[in-house]
C-alpha cells in the first residue's frame, strides 16, 4: 500500500474489518473519486481484533454495497501501531473500538482517534455491528456510514 505522508490519510476501524469498516471504506473511495480527489487521499480499514486478517469483506457487506452501485474487494487486517503515524485519522465505530485503539496507541501518536459517527449530521455517534443480524441491519450501517463519511469529507475540503 502507498503511504504517501503528503497524501491526506483515513483508517476506518472496526472489530473485525469485514464488516462496518470496510463499508466505510468503500463509501468514502466512492465519494472521493465522485469529487476527482481520490489521488488525494490514502484510504483503508482494518480490524481491532485479528480474526479475520486476510478474510473478504462479508458477503452481506459487499451485497449492500453492490445494491447501491459500489464495487469492493478489500482484505481483512489488523490494527497495527505504525497506523498511529501513519494515518491522520483514524475513525472508528462504536466504544469498544475506540477503547481498544487507546489501548494500543502509541504516546506519539499524530493520528486524529475519534468514533466516524461524531460527523454524522443526525448526531448518531455508534454504529453498530450488524454481523449478528439481517440485511436490514447492514442497511442501516450503510446508510450511517455514508452520512458520517461526507461530513467528514466535506470537513476536510473546506
Amino acid at each position: 500500500r502507498d503511504y504517501n505522508m503528503s497524501k491526506k490519510s483515513v483508517l476506518f476501524v472496526c472489530r473485525g474489518n469485514i464488516c462496518r469498516s470496510p463499508m466505510a471504506e468503500a463509501l468514502f473511495l466512492h465519494e472521493i473519486k465522485q469529487r476527482g480527489v481520490d489521488r488525494e487521499w490514502h484510504v483503508d480499514s482494518a480490524g481491532t481484533a485479528d480474526f479475520n486478517v486476510g478474510s473478504p469483506p462479508d458477503h452481506r457487506t459487499t451485497a449492500t454495497l453492490q445494491r447501491h452501485g459500489i464495487n469492493f474487494e478489500g482484505v481483512g487486517r489488523q490494527v497495527c501501531e505504525e497506523d498511529f503515524s501513519r494515518f491522520g485519522y483514524i475513525l472508528c465505530m462504536d466504544d469498544s473500538n475506540l477503547r481498544n485503539l487507546e489501548l494500543i496507541k502509541p504516546q506519539d501518536s499524530t493520528a486524529q482517534l475519534t468514533l466516524l459517527g461524531n460527523y454524522d449530521p443526525q448526531g448518531k455517534c455508534y454504529i453498530k455491528d450488524p454481523y449478528e443480524g439481517t440485511l436490514s441491519d447492514f442497511e442501516d450501517v450503510y446508510q450511517r456510514c455514508k452520512r458520517a463519511v461526507i461530513a467528514f469529507l466535506q470537513s476536510q475540503l473546506t
